[in-house]
Order: C-alpha cells, then sequence, then structure tokens
C-alpha cells in the first residue's frame, strides 16, 4: 500500500475482492449494485447487476447474432458514388471576380476589415475545399488577402497626407 496512489490503492482492493469473489463460486451477477450506475443491470423481480465481464460477453453474444441495419459492410441499397457538387464561388478565380464576392466598398474601417478577411477565410479556406478545388481556393485567399492588404496600406498613406474618405 505504501508508495501507491489512493486511487492504486482503491483498484488494488477491488481486484483482490473480485479475484476472492471468483474463488468463493460468489458471482458478481448475484451482487448487488456498489454504485449508483452499474455497468449493465437487468431489472427484474429483484435488482440485480453484472460485472464488467459478464456484460460485454453479453454485448458480444448478441452482436454477433444478427448484424444490424446500417453497420458496416451490409447495404440495403447499392452505394452510388457521386461527387460532391463543387461551390460554384471557388470557380470564380480573377482578381475582379474575388474583389466582387469580398464586397470592398472602399468605406470600410480597418475592424470591418479584419471581419471581411476572417469571413472570406472562413468560406474559402482550402482546407475546406474538395481536392480538386484547392489550388483554386488557395489563389482565391492569396487575392483577397492581397486586396485587404492594398485597401489597409491606402488607408495608412491616407492617414499619414491627412486625406479622409
Amino acid at each position: 500500500m505504501f508508495g501507491k496512489s489512493v486511487f492504486e490503492s482503491v483498484l488494488e482492493r477491488l481486484r483482490v475482492e473480485e479475484e476472492s469473489a471468483s474463488e468463493d463460486g460468489v458471482g458478481a451477477v448475484n451482487e448487488p449494485s456498489r454504485g449508483p450506475l452499474p455497468a449493465f443491470a437487468v431489472f427484474g423481480g429483484d435488482h440485480m447487476a453484472a460485472s464488467g465481464r459478464s456484460a460485454a460477453s453479453a454485448y458480444r453474444e448478441f452482436a454477433d447474432d444478427e448484424p444490424m441495419k446500417g453497420e458496416v459492410g451490409q447495404r440495403d441499397e447499392p452505394a452510388i458514388d457521386v461527387a460532391p457538387a463543387s461551390p460554384p464561388h471557388l470557380m470564380r478565380t480573377t482578381p475582379d471576380e474575388v474583389a466582387a464576392d469580398l464586397g470592398l466598398r472602399g468605406s470600410e474601417t480597418g475592424a470591418e476589415l479584419a471581419a471581411i478577411r476572417r469571413a472570406f477565410a472562413r468560406d474559402n479556406h482550402p482546407d475546406a475545399a474538395p481536392e480538386a478545388l484547392r489550388a483554386n481556393a488557395t489563389r482565391r485567399m492569396m487575392i483577397a488577402n492581397m486586396l485587404i492588404d492594398e485597401t489597409l496600406r491606402r488607408m495608412q498613406a491616407e492617414a499619414a497626407l491627412g486625406l479622409r474618405r
């Protein structure tokens, strides 16, 4: 017991009790539940609970009887390989099209431009695009970032010159 954590001591004590109960011929099936929620319980005339091993065994026996509908390897209808429709916005890769998708008016603030950048990235990020369109998504992201960065530079230059929008 010394040199072990409290948790390890409790586990060891439970293991010893389980072994002594199995040697005495008293199975855990007839024992009342030790906790508020047993791992596997059968409620009938009197409350009975099963150990984890017998619960797992019962589960395997049930599962081996008949595969359930929708399980892997069983199909009710033939599978049809249909490629998902590609998002149409990923086909728009020219700077003018991306600028239109960004919806820049020229009167945005820095915070608004940051929000536009985040929203555009959320909708167009290459990691979320289909494999065949990742190059388009990457190009759209590069163009959008370039346009937003250019707008931010113009805003800074206008502020430095004292110009207002």
